[in-house]
């Protein structure tokens, strides 16, 4: 038996999907078929009940699995600790992330990371809130990005960094004159409002805003991306709230005026996440030190 072969065994238990397991692994799904039966055939067992619709390992199967996960672990954690002292920093650093934190926020630290670790691949995916979490838990990436949070027992929380959230809306659209001094949520009542699904983490924070203000206030669109609802409220659809850091191009370039809130603070945090229990290399180690730094600092190095 080869480590290949309990790793397949793992994705596959993990994601009770053999074609799951076989993207994961990039091998074809007749493949990862092959492996199991494989197993079976080496330790003599039937391992996966093929009785049931829903994959289901037999009582065989569940302690080859948990023995695979040792194994994978005792692996990983010796590859890391040579790499360590050889001080090498090398490998592909999978990343799977919302929208507007792999468009706008994580650029300016991949490109530092990259410039101090050049011998590292980072590849980056760009998904919805739900799928990040699917991602990790299926160990598919080895980091996902999101906001807002939820905590999970089997994934691992680090803060990343804290967005502020803004009223955006057509340069001449009457909101507009209070960019300097800020506008009051009152102020929102009865306008055109564009938001992001209701399943999107930013979106439910933003009717929470609305019923602890006593707002009813229902959107006349709805997307799953930040990009969409720019483009919206570049054609003066509506007014949207999104964080600050996803428009500062177009505040820039004048085809959106950025308002902050008047006497109040909405922010949106941003989290790392990794499987718990995950052995990380030293590839990965400084890659979550990158993303640590401040902004401004990140900036000025690159």
């Amino acid at each position: 038996m080869q480590i290949e072969n309990f790793k397949i065994f793992a994705d596959l238990v993990e994601t009770k999907s053999f074609s799951k397991a076989a993207k994961i692994n990039a091998i074809t799904q007749s493949a990862v078929s092959q492996q199991a039966r494989a197993m079976e055939r080496h330790f003599k067992s039937l391992l996966i009940d093929r009785s049931q619709k829903q994959f289901q390992l037999t009582r065989e199967g569940q302690r080859v699995y948990e023995a695979s996960k040792e194994l994978l672990y005792s692996y990983d954690k010796l590859s890391s600790e040579l790499q360590e002292m050889k001080k090498i920093i090398s490998g592909t650093i999978r990343i799977s992330t919302i929208y507007s934190i792999g468009l706008h926020e994580l650029p300016p630290f991949i490109k530092r990371f990259l410039v101090d670790f050049p011998s590292v691949n980072v590849r980056v995916e760009y998904r919805r809130s739900n799928l990040v979490y699917e991602d990790i838990l299926h160990n598919s990436v080895d980091f996902g990005l999101v906001a807002f949070p939820v905590r999970t027992r089997q994934i691992e929380q680090l803060p990343f960094r804290d967005d502020r959230l803004v009223v955006i809306a057509h340069p001449n659209h009457p909101l507009a004159q209070f960019s300097e001094s800020g506008v009051e949520l009152k102020q929102l009542d009865g306008q055109r409002f564009i938001g992001f699904d209701p399943d999107i983490p930013t979106r439910k924070a933003v009717d929470q805003i609305f019923r602890e203000n006593k707002l009813d206030i229902d959107p006349v669109m709805e997307f799953d991306n930040i990009e969409t609802v720019k483009r919206a409220v570049e054609i003066d659809h509506g007014i949207a709230i999104v964080p600050q850091a996803t428009v500062l191009q177009e505040q820039q370039q004048g085809t959106l005026v950025v308002i902050p809130f008047k006497n109040k603070e909405f922010t949106r945090p941003l989290a790392i996440l990794h499987r718990k229990g995950r052995v990380l290399t030293p590839a990965m180690k400084k890659f979550i030190e990158t993303l640590g730094m401040n902004m401004t600092e990140v900036e000025d190095e690159v």
